[in-house]
């Protein structure tokens, strides 16, 4: 299966390093292709210009201003998005790049908006890999966006064929090491039966 893997952390000594390590071996061990997006390290750039916001309601413009983008999202048959949870949502980089991917004429079909249509229907398989400083409990009473929007929302786009996984290890800066070599193995089993 081709796998866009969209990994959004700025450090590379991180724990978040060690989870994406973990998530392509499992990955590779299955024999997928991987095309590992690399949102900081790539440079992309998630602002939405005055230009960009007015291209957006025209499919073709929309498309054009995001096309390397574009051409990798449509090559995936599985997408995993990996990200640390900030301020109880994903990073402004990621939710950028949101904004720009699942739009008119890439991610959806709106020539009337009161019918949009999701053009995402080759993607099978939806995984969402986060870590959160807080408990969950908390996570919950802020009706914990990133799970939503990895659940709830980028199915959408599949028209809801995708199977969605959702990984998140709450309260990640009082996780003891077990813990956290709990949660790299439970990632590393999830990619390989992805």
């Amino acid at each position: 299966m081709r796998v866009l893997y969209v990994y959004c952390h700025p450090l590379d000594d991180s724990f978040h390093a060690a989870i994406r390590r973990e998530a392509l071996a499992g990955l590779t061990q299955a024999g997928h292709a991987v095309d590992l997006l690399d949102l900081y390290a790539e440079g992309f750039d998630p602002v939405l210009t005055a230009e960009r916001r007015r291209d957006y309601h025209d499919p073709a413009r929309n498309r054009a201003n995001n096309q390397a983008h574009v051409d990798r999202l449509m090559a995936a048959e599985a997408l995993v998005v990996q990200f640390p949870t900030w301020s109880f949502g994903p990073p402004a980089m990621l939710k950028g790049w949101f904004d720009r991917m699942f739009g008119p004429g890439i991610a959806m079909d709106l020539p009337d908006p009161a019918h949009a249509k999701p053009l995402l229907q080759h993607i099978s398989r939806i995984s969402g890999i986060s870590t959160y400083g807080r408990q969950r409990w908390k996570a919950i009473a802020m009706a914990d966006p990133p799970r939503k929007i990895m659940t709830r929302y980028l199915p959408w786009f599949t028209g809801f064929k995708a199977r969605v996984r959702y990984h998140a290890l709450y309260h990640m800066n009082t996780a003891t090491e077990v813990r956290r070599r709990r949660f790299l193995a439970e990632v590393r089993r999830a990619m390989q039966r992805l």
